[in-house]
C-alpha cells in the first residue's frame, strides 16, 4: 500500500472520529496537562482495563497521588481501596509503588524522556514507554496497542504478527508527522466501528481503501 493511499485513509478516519470520546490518556492530559507522572500512571491503570473504567480510577487515584513521594507514602493496601474498581487492582497497586520507588531511586523522582530508560522501569512495556514519550514530552514515538495492531494489518498497510513488530514497521514506512496522531485516531476508530470481530465496514469512511486481511465477516 502506497503512502499516497494512507495518507487520505488517515485524513478520512481523522475526520470520521471527530467528535468520539477521547482516549483515556488524552482524557488525563485535558484534565491535568502533559504531566509525564500522570500519564504513566494512567497507562499502567489503563492495561487490561476499559478506557470508561481507567479514566475514573485514575481521577480518583489523583486526588490522593500526584508525585511517586506521595505514591510511596502510601501503603500498598491503601492504593489498592482507592483503585479497587479497576481489573488486576492488587497487581496494580504493587506495580504503581515499585515504578515510583524506582523513578525516586534511579531517577531523582523525575520520568525519564528516553524509550530506554522507561521500559527499565517495572512492568513497563513499548505500548507505555511511547505513550510517555509522546504524550508527556512531546518527542516522535508510535504507540502501538491493539487497535493500532490490528487495523494496520487490516488495512494491509502492515503484515505484522505482534505489536511491536508493527511498531517497529510503522517505524521504517509511517512519515514521522503521523506517528503521534496515528494512535488516538486508530483507537477511536477501533472502539467505534473497527471491531476485532465482524467491523461495521458498511459505515466506514475507508471501505473501499481496506484489503479487509483477516476479517470473515462484517457488517
Amino acid at each position: 500500500m502506497k503512502n499516497a493511499y494512507v495518507f487520505l485513509i488517515i485524513e478520512r478516519l481523522r475526520e470520521a472520529t471527530r467528535g468520539m470520546p477521547p482516549t483515556a490518556s488524552d482524557a488525563i492530559v485535558a484534565e491535568y496537562g502533559r504531566d509525564p507522572y500522570l500519564i504513566l500512571i494512567s497507562c499502567l491503570l489503563s492495561l487490561r482495563a476499559k478506557d470508561s473504567m481507567s479514566f475514573p480510577v485514575s481521577c480518583q487515584l489523583f486526588k490522593h497521588v500526584r508525585t511517586p513521594q506521595q505514591m510511596v507514602a502510601l501503603s500498598q493496601v491503601q492504593i489498592e481501596k482507592i483503585i479497587y474498581s479497576v481489573g488486576f487492582y492488587r497487581q496494580k497497586a504493587k506495580q504503581l509503588r515499585e515504578v515510583s520507588q524506582t523513578l525516586i531511586d534511579n531517577f531523582g523522582g523525575e520520568v525519564p524522556n528516553t524509550l530506554e530508560e522507561l521500559l527499565s522501569l517495572p512492568g513497563v512495556g513499548r505500548k507505555t514507554a511511547n505513550l510517555v514519550i509522546t504524550l508527556g514530552y512531546g518527542k516522535p514515538g508510535i504507540c502501538v496497542d491493539t487497535h493500532v495492531h490490528r487495523i494496520s494489518n487490516r488495512l494491509g498497510y502492515v503484515e505484522t504478527k505482534t505489536p511491536e513488530q508493527t511498531e517497529m514497521a510503522l517505524r521504517k514506512k509511517l512519515p514521522p508527522q503521523w506517528w503521534i496522531p496515528i494512535n488516538d485516531i486508530l483507537v477511536a476508530f477501533g472502539q467505534a466501528l473497527c471491531k476485532p470481530i465482524s467491523p461495521w465496514c458498511s459505515t466506514c469512511a475507508v471501505e473501499t481503501l481496506c484489503e479487509k486481511r483477516g476479517v470473515d465477516r462484517h457488517r
